[in-house]
């Protein structure tokens, strides 16, 4: 197998032939940072357009990023401590009440792909744990998921906890989820709004002012 298949393993959704393909070229002496910038992100910016374009859906984005985050674990041990690989550090959670966790680990695992530290807590978090965190681990974003109307809410909760502690405007606030619109994200505070995976590495950058890939 060659380093290009490793493309089409994630971008078909399969985990051990990207996983494999990983550990050969990392034996070869190629770098991670030519691995995941020349391919691993080239295959999610493909699949991603292709779910925007209705070519495949929900299920073919999730093994593709199965697919990119087996690949990436192999690579991780050898990115710890590259700071030309670092682009910022993102706390995600699905708020208190919620137990839909499959968009955000989706979300969670492009970010991932894309240089940034993801601090995943997972589903049904409270506010302070949103906040301890934020605070403790000084992130650049924080982003919250909800699937439910009845849970959306929450978020608004969240934000208002954020202001209390003194963190609002020190770190910026994603929202996302089925519910979620571009006019509620507006109402309730946050500093962006995306409908799927793809555009949130997008805004998130934006969003912290980094201008194009840096390094991974």
């Amino acid at each position: 197998m060659e380093l290009k298949d490793l493309f089409e393993a994630i971008v078909d959704g399969k985990l051990e032939m990207a996983v494999a393909v990983t550990k050969g070229a990392v034996s070869d002496g190629i770098q991670p940072d030519e691995i995941i910038t020349d391919y691993m992100i080239k295959a999610m910016e493909e699949i991603g357009k292709q779910f925007e374009e209705g070519r495949v859906f929900v299920p073919n984005l999730l093994m593709s990023a199965r697919a990119m985050k087996g690949a990436l674990d192999i690579l991780r041990p050898l990115l710890r401590g590259r700071q030309d690989m670092y682009v910022g550090k993102i706390v995600i959670g699905t708020v208190k009440g919620d137990l839909h966790d499959i968009g955000k680990n989706l979300v969670a695992s492009m970010f991932e792909g894309c240089g940034f530290e993801v601090i995943n807590l997972g589903v049904d978090v409270s506010s302070d744990k949103f906040i301890k965190t934020v605070a403790e681990s000084h992130a650049d974003i924080m982003c919250m998921s909800a699937l439910l109307t009845t849970t959306m809410n929450y978020m608004k909760v969240v934000i208002e906890d954020l202001k209390k502690a003194g963190l609002y405007g020190k770190v910026k606030v994603m929202v996302g989820g089925a519910p979620i619109t571009a006019s509620f994200a507006r109402s309730i505070g946050a500093d962006g709004y995306t409908s799927n995976a793809n555009a949130a590495v997008v805004m998130a950058k934006q969003l912290i002012g980094v201008n194009g890939w840096k390094g991974i």
